[in-house]
């Protein structure tokens, strides 16, 4: 009877996740997300006239967020009112940006991590990783790369009729669990744990580089900044794209024969995997800040547009 009870509660748990606590969490992710992003973006448009690599990065990362945001609407209210009411073109394309968002997000910032490592190594000699040109051939590239790597997905994407309505589910709780599983191990491989480590490989050598200027120049104080900067990356990115691919993997497994007859067990991890889903995404919230931290006078740059704009209304309403 205890435990009859205890995967009640885990099953209302579930249920209220979806309803509740998914709607809520994109919902704030999609006003916070699109106000910093449509920012990043609109002060790169008008603001930046001297484009480097780490600014072509930057900004595809940011195109790749507002992609994602703008499916968030449809996602908030198929959970909130749980059922999927737009289609199944809709259902396939929402969740291959949303999906592409998360892959692309890691190999940009891979390639970001890159151009900073270098830009420190070679201040004064233009890598062909950096030359704009090359950052531009990356980017498509790796726009290319995603999409080829979530080819397998799409398919098995449709939405599914329920007891109360249709379910637009995502790729954990779709398709054969067999195959899932072994694609699922894949892209986790190739498309988060690689990049993640070069990236990793990378902030590692920054850092390292970094102790050594500062040992040359007996200060601390001009190098606090990058080295924290580097060590926040590092920390942020694991923290929040982690859980979800381990959960996703571990749901995946759930659904094999040998855990079918455990019920209660799966309604648990399909409840701790609901739990990460909306933080593996909270990198687009995130990634405005490192626009700021890591964009080459990005900051001053916006500042100053916004402080000549304010100046110039101000002077025209007098």
């Amino acid at each position: 009877m205890a435990g009859n009870a205890t995967c009640k509660n885990w099953l209302a748990s579930k249920v209220a996740l979806e309803k509740y606590y998914l709607p809520i969490f994109y919902g704030t992710e999609f006003i916070v997300g699109l106000l910093g992003n449509t920012v990043v973006v609109l002060g790169y448009l008008f603001c930046l006239k001297n484009w480097n690599s780490s600014n072509i990065y930057l900004f595809n990362l940011s195109i790749s967020d507002l992609a994602f945001l703008c499916t968030l609407p449809m996602l908030i209210r198929s959970y909130a009112d749980g059922n999927w009411i737009y289609g199944d073109e809709l259902c396939i394309s929402n969740r291959y940006l949303l999906h592409a968002n998360l892959y692309t997000s890691i190999l940009f910032l891979m390639f970001i991590s890159i151009d900073r490592y270098l830009l420190m190594k070679y201040p004064f000699r233009e890598h062909l990783l950096q030359k704009k040109e090359s950052a531009v051939l990356i980017s498509l590239a790796i726009w290319v790369l995603v999409t080829i790597e979530l080819l397998p997905i799409l398919p098995l994407i449709s939405p599914v009729i329920i007891h109360n309505g249709t379910s637009c589910n995502d790729y954990a709780n779709s398709g054969d669990p067999k195959t899932n599983f072994i694609y699922s191990m894949c892209l986790t491989f190739l498309g988060f744990l690689i990049p993640l480590s070069v990236m990793c490989f990378f902030y590692f050598k920054i850092v390292r580089f970094l102790k050594e200027r500062r040992r040359q120049l007996s200060t601390a104080l001009p190098l606090e900044k990058p080295l924290n900067l580097v060590i926040m990356a590092v920390v942020i990115f694991s923290v929040l794209f982690t859980p979800y691919h381990v959960m996703r993997n571990v749901r995946i497994a759930s659904r094999l024969g040998s855990w079918k007859q455990h019920q209660c067990t799966q309604v648990v991890i399909n409840s701790l995997y609901i739990v990460t889903r909306p933080w593996a995404f909270l990198n687009s919230v995130v990634n405005p800040v490192f626009y700021f931290l890591v964009g080459d006078h990005f900051r001053e740059m916006l500042t100053n547009k916004l402080r000549h704009h304010f100046k110039f209304i101000t002077a025209f309403r007098k």
